[in-house]
C-alpha cells in the first residue's frame, strides 16, 4: 500500500476493522501516523512480526513491534522509538493493528497469517 492510499480516513477504517473483526471495542485513543511505537532493532517486515500493547506511556503510544518469535527481556536497548509513519514504506500492513486497545497482542506475517488475542497480564504497570 503506498502512502497515498494510507490517507487518514483509510487508515482509520482499517483500524475499525479489525476492532470489530476480533469484537474489541473501538478507543478514542487511536493511535496516529506521528505517534511513537517502540520497534524492535530485528524488525523485518518479511518474516513474522509480533505486537503487544501496553498503557501509553509519557512518549510512546504503548505499542511494542519485533520480528521473530521472542525477544531477550533483559536487553533494554533492543527497542527504539519510532513513528508509525515509517511503517509505511514498507510494512504498512502493520499499521491496520495498532487499532486494538492496551492489552492486546497479535502475530502477523505479510502472506496474510493474523493471530490476536487479548493478554491481562499487559494491563499491569510496572509498579507491582
Amino acid at each position: 500500500m503506498t502512502e497515498k492510499e494510507m490517507d487518514d480516513n483509510n487508515y482509520i477504517k482499517q483500524k475499525e476493522e479489525i476492532c470489530e473483526k476480533y469484537s474489541q471495542k473501538k478507543k478514542k485513543d487511536l493511535v496516529e501516523l506521528n505517534s511513537l511505537i517502540a520497534l524492535g532493532k530485528n524488525f523485518n517486515s518479511k518474516i513474522q512480526i509480533n505486537g503487544l500493547r501496553h498503557p501509553k506511556t509519557e512518549s510512546l503510544c504503548g505499542w511494542y513491534i519485533w520480528s521473530g518469535d521472542d525477544f531477550d527481556q533483559e536487553n533494554f536497548d533492543f527497542f527504539e522509538p519510532s513513528h508509525v509513519y515509517h511503517l509505511l514504506h514498507n510494512a504498512s500492513f502493520v499499521i491496520k493493528y495498532l487499532g486494538l486497545p492496551i492489552g492486546n497482542r497479535f502475530l502477523i506475517d505479510n502472506n496474510g497469517y493474523e493471530d490476536i488475542w487479548f493478554d491481562q497480564d499487559l494491563l499491569l504497570s510496572d509498579k507491582h
